[in-house]
């Protein structure tokens, strides 16, 4: 199944910011952290970027992130330059924030990891997990199932280089991109589960050493609205259910 899946009627609108600087705001001076907020011990400004590391697996007990203050946000276009090296990172969208953790978020997150399926792909901080990975047009129906409703070849990057990571949300629609290329589609009918706004973050991930380094961090605010509705886009009809992995059994001791 190579055709990739679009929904016309959301594409239109977004599609006509794509390759536009019309609306960016930057939402990172290239100074300081002013307007941002998390852990002093991970983050710090150098070279007209942000610098965020971590020296291994015992810093720390729980992924964190750096907070964007400027307030939630619902539709936009987020565009950022990243490099990263080490253990994976990420960008936080129309998420919230875990009150019993400190700089810790849930919600939409762009992956910038170095496998392929996972580079850019739409995964979900203490939900859902991956929606859906690079290559792919992911459709979640109003019950929570996940439909591959289409394919395309993945994007190619060395995450360790600079590039540019697009996040386009518009209702419950929502586009990434690796330098204007598209790695993921997803359109989200869950109701019960889905964010139409929320914080803007990026991500520390416990585990193995990495740094990440981020420059012009770029922000565009859309007209509201552009909910779709499933009753008017039902799945497509030769789209598959995506099986979600049965969880390891443990060896009998």
């Amino acid at each position: 199944m190579k055709r990739l899946f679009i929904l016309l009627s959301s594409f239109a609108i977004l599609h006509s910011s794509f390759g536009e600087d019309a609306g960016f705001k930057p939402i990172f001076n290239g100074k300081d952290l002013t307007g941002w907020d998390g852990n002093p011990e991970l983050w710090k400004v150098e070279n007209g970027e942000i610098v965020g590391n971590t020296t291994g697996p015992e810093q720390l007990a729980y992924n964190q992130f750096l907070i964007w203050r400027g307030g939630k946000v619902k539709n936009f276009e987020l565009k950022a330059k990243i490099r990263q090296k080490g253990n994976n990172t990420g960008i936080q969208y129309r998420s919230s924030e875990n009150t019993d953790k400190k700089w810790s978020i849930r919600g939409y997150q762009c992956d910038i990891h170095p496998n392929a399926p996972y580079r850019a792909m739409m995964s979900e901080e203490g939900g859902r997990g991956i929606v859906s990975q690079n290559g792919q047009s992911v459709v979640i129906d109003p019950s929570g199932v996940k439909w591959l409703a289409g394919e395309h070849d993945p994007v190619e990057a060395d995450i360790a280089e600079w590039h540019e990571y697009t996040i386009i949300a518009k209702g419950n629609h929502f586009v990434h991109q690796i330098d204007g290329k598209t790695t993921m589609e997803l359109t989200d009918f869950e109701e019960a589960k889905r964010s139409l706004e929320g914080l803007i973050a990026f991500q520390i991930h416990r585990g193995p050493a990495m740094e990440v380094h981020i420059k012009d961090v770029m922000l565009k605010e859309l007209p509201e609205g552009g909910v779709i509705d499933f009753a008017n886009h039902p799945i497509p009809s030769d789209a598959q259910i995506i099986e979600a992995k049965a969880p390891k059994k443990k060896k009998a001791k």
